[in-house]
Order: structure tokens, then sequence, then C-alpha cells
């Protein structure tokens, strides 16, 4: 009976193990997913080749186009002027600028003027016996000289004779040192050349100026000039005297310009040439950044799309059968900073105007109706 029971036990613990296995191994068996198919829906549009205008854009700075560095060609105290030497004074044309003391220049040159003076009348008496008739003008000239006037210019010389005796004296040479004091003590003051505003002052009334010192900045805010770069492959189609779009980078406001000049040298570097474009607006200050808008020329049978369209650069996704994505090859012609002219697409073509993630050639996709 022991073995009777026993070997019953055993048999129903291989059961039972059998039974449990199948149970477990049941259990950890898990269905296989069913993956619902998804189809993409897309954004297209229908091709539609046109004459696109080629727009060249490029951005510069504003500069006056009449703009000095004003510089002390003497040296001195800077004496106090009717408007106080400061930027953004502006200034009529001939009105003074900058007055340098000169009171010591002044009292050297009234010397030598004197000293001319007495050549001259030393003289009168051997011009009356050696040269009566020219001794008229040259007692006229020495009536007219006034030590607190301008030089005038010396009488001409009648003849050779006269002219070995006057030289002879010094006048001459006496004459040219007054007339380079009276040049060098117009120096000491500075006026303005031109109608114009002070952008830059560097020395006040009572500052010691010295010769070649940089005394300030003047400008004519009326008229500016805009250099601009532009790629070499349009060189024949930059003209002077043609108009340019100008706005600021707001994108608010918009002023015309004209090209007044076209450098003819390549940029080796970028390949580039230098255009230089004049504008005109009260609004408009020195240092002012503006975008400028040339239209170069007009490109047949094209299309301009965004630039996030592309696919290295040279193929873009089109739509075949309304239903299966299909990369397109097409011909860049022209990149602005945002959009792409191109060429090579056909008429009535669905192109996608969106791009689409893992997008591939052959995909199935539904359009957006």
């Amino acid at each position: 009976m022991r073995k009777i029971i026993l070997a019953v036990l055993g048999v129903l613990t291989i059961v039972g193990a059998i039974i449990l296995g199948n149970y477990l191994i049941d259990k950890n068996q898990k269905p296989k997913p069913k993956y619902k198919k998804q189809i993409k829906t897309v954004y297209v549009k229908n091709v539609e080749n046109a004459n696109i205008p080629i727009t060249l854009s490029a951005n510069g700075s504003l500069i006056a186009k009449n703009k000095i560095e004003i510089y002390s060609e003497v040296s001195g105290v800077l004496k106090p002027s009717s408007k106080l030497f400061k930027a953004g004074t502006n200034y009529h044309r001939n009105e003074i600028l900058l007055s340098v003391n000169s009171d010591e220049f002044y009292a050297s040159l009234q010397s030598q003027k004197s000293n001319l003076n007495n050549l001259i009348t030393s003289i009168l008496p051997d011009l009356r016996l050696d040269f009566p008739k020219e001794f008229s003008k040259w007692e006229t000239y020495l009536k007219g000289f006034s030590i607190n006037k301008p030089t005038p210019k010396l009488p001409e010389f009648s003849s050779d004779k006269e002219k070995y005796f006057i030289n002879g004296r010094g006048i001459v040479t006496a004459y040219y040192n007054v007339k380079n004091l009276e040049v060098r003590l117009s120096k000491h003051q500075i006026k303005a050349p031109f109608k114009g505003i002070l952008t830059e002052a560097l020395v006040s009334p009572g500052s010691l100026v010295r010769v070649g010192q940089k005394l300030g900045e003047f400008i004519d805010p009326s008229v500016y000039e805009m250099e601009v770069s532009i790629k070499s492959e349009f060189a024949d189609l930059l003209k002077v005297g043609n108009t340019v779009a100008l706005t600021n980078l707001q994108k608010n406001k918009n002023y015309t310009g004209k090209v007044v000049r076209v450098n003819g040298k390549v940029d080796q570097v970028s390949q580039t040439i230098k255009v230089f474009i004049d504008v005109k607006h009260p609004d408009l200050k020195e240092g002012m950044f503006l975008e400028a808008v040339l239209v170069a020329k007009s490109e047949a049978n094209a299309i301009e799309i965004s630039r996030k369209l592309l696919v290295n650069n040279k193929a873009v996704y089109t739509v075949k059968n309304d239903s299966i994505l299909t990369l397109t090859t097409i011909k860049p012609v022209y990149f602005n900073a945002e959009t792409v002219v191109v060429k090579g697409l056909e008429n009535n073509q669905k192109m996608l105007t969106q791009v689409l993630s893992g997008a591939f050639n052959g995909m199935i996709v539904k359009i957006n109706k």
C-alpha cells in the first residue's frame, strides 16, 4: 500500500507540475500588437510659374556725405565763441566754429607790415629820380596801405630795371613774409565750410590747443551715403542713377535712394562689389542701419518658395496622384534671406507648402482639402 500511495503521489506531482508549467507559459505569452496604419496629412499648392523679379538685399550704415574732421594748424588757448562748441550745435556756412588766441601772432604780423611800409617809403625818393613814370603807382599803393587791413597786391612791374630795383631793396621778400603771416593768422579762426551740425567736440574754451590736435567732427545732415556690398555676378546690372528702396530694420519706415557710384574692383575674398547710395530725409541720422533692396532683373518661368522647403538645396517634395510623396529635382536661381527663386517645376504640380517631418520619397500621404 505504501508503494502504491507513493506512486500515485508521484504521478499526481508530475501531472501538477506539467499543468502549472503550461499555465505559466500561457500567462507570459503576450499577444502580438496590432498597429494601425497612419497616413499623414499634408498641405499643398499648385505651382504657377511666372516672371519673378530678382531683388538684391543688403544692409549698411549711413555716413554723412559732407563730413570733416576738425584739426588745429596753430597752437594757442581756445577762446570762447558766440556758440558753445558742443556736440549737437548747428552752424551756418562761414560761421566761426573755433577761435584760438592770436594776440602774440597778430603783433608779429603788425611788425612785419610796418617793416614793409617803411621799405616802400624809403625807396620813393629814388623812384622819383630814377623811375619817374613808376613813381605815381607806388605812391598810390603806399597811400592805400594800412596795417589794419589785408595787404594789397604789389603793383605790376613795368620793366626789368624796375623789377631788379624793387627786388634789390627786399620789398618783394618782405611782402611775401607778410602774406604768409596773414594766412597763418587766418588759421586761428576755424569757420564752417557748409551748413551743418557738430557731432563731436574734443576741446572746450580755455583748453590749450596744439598743432595737429583733433578738435571735433562736423557734418552736413542733409545728405547721407550708404555703402553696400553686392554679389559680383550682378555687376553688369548695377547702373549709376538706379532708384533704390530703403527701409529701417524695424520695417516701419521707407526711404528712397539713388545709386551714385559703383566700385570697379571686386573684393577677392567675398567676391562682392561696393555700391554707394545717396539718400536724403530729415529723419535720418549718421550711423543708422538701413536695408537696401535693388531690383536687378526678372527670372522667367520661375517660382519663389520658402528656403525651408528645399531638400539638400536641390529638390522639393511634390505629391503625385494625390497620394504619393515624390522628391522632385529643381534648380535654385537666387537665394534671399528667407526665400529662394527656383526653376524646374511644372505648372499645376502639387508642391508641399509646409515641412513634413519624416518625409521620404514614395511615402503615402493625404492632401488636406
